[in-house]
């Protein structure tokens, strides 16, 4: 199962950086994950977040307002990885798959 990522930010060059260093740290680490840019601000506000850039995982404000390192970036991936069960599908909770 693959993590969902979202990087909110209007587009500001902090906003951006943001992206790209995700995306790096995607990319460089073999990471099953869709990224989401997300630049209109209703949509951001959806997220209680009035300081971008923020970092949502699996919908959940991890980072906002400044730009992780890349360590942190995955720190924070491996954290929000979807745990599998003995039968290889992920979690067993109710609202998982």
């Amino acid at each position: 199962m693959s993590i969902s990522i979202k990087v909110l930010g209007t587009g500001c060059p902090k906003c951006k950086t943001m992206t790209s260093l995700v995306e790096d740290v995607v990319n460089k680490n073999n990471i099953d994950a869709s990224i989401e840019k997300v630049e209109d601000i209703m949509d951001i506000m959806k997220f209680n977040v009035m300081t971008t850039p923020a970092l949502v995982i699996n919908d959940v404000v991890t980072i906002k307002g400044r730009i992780p390192s890349k360590a942190e970036v995955l720190d924070l991936l491996r954290e929000n990885k979807p745990a599998k069960n003995s039968e290889g599908n992920c979690c067993a909770s109710d609202n998982c798959c």
